[in-house]
């Protein structure tokens, strides 16, 4: 029930069609008796830059949840940034400080990097490999750095947007050792793939997993299927891996913490939502 006491959570971006995130919170708040909501604003890039500093003027506002594609404008719009978003050069949550001022964070990355710590993987000190530097793979790099990894190599079709993902983790990171320019996932503890590759069955993979080592852990963001024709071919070589939408439900714990509302686990959320597609 929707009442004077309601705090909102602004969920933006455009369009709004494909958004999953209201399906997942809402159930949960109302499970919890929590009297917050996640609304839909469907913002038009121009109109952003506005709706954003007006929304924040609200009274009962608790945050907003940014997506595509205003989350690298945000960055500039904000008063204060994490080094996450520095280093993934996007920001998708926004909330409002005691004093007025707006900070951002990012959560992306911390999705799949909770997800893979959860499952038992080890990041101090380890060797990553992130295939893709686009919007995910650059939040999900941005997040392992901050997991106090120990090397990463990063690889993108376009050369020069991983070249640029490793200028700004070595500015931010500097203990960091980092590559680029390579996708063999050999010698590797983690890797990554943050490309629409192997999606489904026929698609060329985004890198020879007959080079994976059945040691290595294996990532992937697609969330149009469970088990994509890349974390298959990474299981039949051994590897333990997770899917695409786990970083979806495991980021609403963080996010659920960045706002200061109770916080739950991704097993939780996964039992109450009540996604469709």
């Amino acid at each position: 029930m929707i009442n004077g006491h309601t705090e909102l959570i602004a969920h933006i971006g455009y369009p709004t069609h494909s958004f999953k995130s209201p399906m997942i919170y809402n159930p949960f708040f109302e499970k919890m008796g929590i009297n917050a909501v996640v609304v839909p604003f469907g913002c038009r890039p121009d109109d952003y830059p506005a709706l954003l500093r007006s929304l924040f003027s609200l009274t009962n506002i608790r945050g907003a949840l940014i997506t595509m594609p205003h989350k690298v404008v945000t960055v500039g719009l904000l008063d204060e940034v994490t080094p996450t978003v520095k280093v993934a050069g996007a920001c998708n949550a926004v909330k409002r400080l005691p004093d007025g001022r707006l900070v951002g964070d990012q959560f992306d990355g911390a999705g799949f990097v909770r997800g893979v710590q959860r499952k038992g993987l080890v990041l101090t000190g380890a060797r990553v490999l992130v295939v893709g530097s686009g919007g995910v793979g650059c939040a999900i790099a941005a997040s392992l750095a901050g997991a106090g990894i120990a090397h990463i190599s990063l690889y993108d079709v376009q050369a020069a947007s991983a070249e640029a993902l490793a200028r700004r983790i070595r500015e931010h990171y500097p203990a960091i050792s980092v590559s680029t320019g390579s996708n063999d996932p050999a010698g590797f503890d983690l890797v990554v793939n943050a490309t629409p590759m192997g999606m489904n069955e026929g698609d060329p993979l985004p890198l020879d997993v007959a080079r994976l080592d059945a040691a290595t852990f294996v990532g992937e963001v697609v969330m149009r299927t469970e088990m994509t024709a890349f974390l298959a071919a990474a299981a039949a070589r051994g590897c333990q891996v997770q899917v695409g939408s786990d970083m979806l439900f495991e980021m609403i714990p963080a996010y659920l913490e960045y706002f200061g509302l109770p916080s739950t686990t991704a097993d939780e959320l996964r039992s109450v939502a009540r996604l469709s597609y």
